[in-house]
């Protein structure tokens, strides 16, 4: 299990319970899936553990999308332009630009992330950004 997964699923389950609302861009969920797939063609998933990943992660989504506990955004062209002045101005990938300004579209309380970069530049734009590892007992909290 990686560092943070825990913290991550308190946030799911707490979500399935109705106790909290996620959201997140259609985008990221193609990124995952491109993870998944990646880490398969490099040998560092079985085919078997990919498929299960893959399908458990779709599953989820489904059923928090279903109890409504979880918002799923589309890209949209507005959010792409609003993302853009955030790749020269913090130096982010076209996808980290676009998971700021969906939370910022949506206000949303927080972005969560392993990745210490987008962290950094979503507190620069003033949204609270918590990591998942640092910032587990504030997760629990929220």
């Amino acid at each position: 299990m990686e560092d943070g997964s825990e913290a991550v699923d308190d946030l799911y389950h707490r979500a399935e319970a109705r106790e909290l609302r996620l959201a997140f861009s259609i985008w990221n969920l193609g990124e995952v899936l491109g993870a998944v797939a990646k880490a398969r063609r490099r040998g560092w998933l079985s085919e078997e553990r990919a498929g299960t990943v893959a399908w458990s992660l779709l599953r989820e989504t489904l059923k928090l999308r279903g109890l409504g506990s979880l918002r799923i955004v589309p890209v949209r062209g507005d959010l792409l332009a609003q993302s853009i002045p955030l790749l020269f101005r913090r130096g982010l990938s076209q996808s980290d630009g676009l998971q700021i300004a969906t939370c910022k579209d949506l206000q949303a309380s927080a972005l969560v992330s392993a990745d210490e970069r987008l962290l950094e530049a979503a507190r620069a734009e003033g949204l609270l950004a918590l990591h998942p590892v640092t910032d587990a007992e504030r997760l629990r909290a929220a």
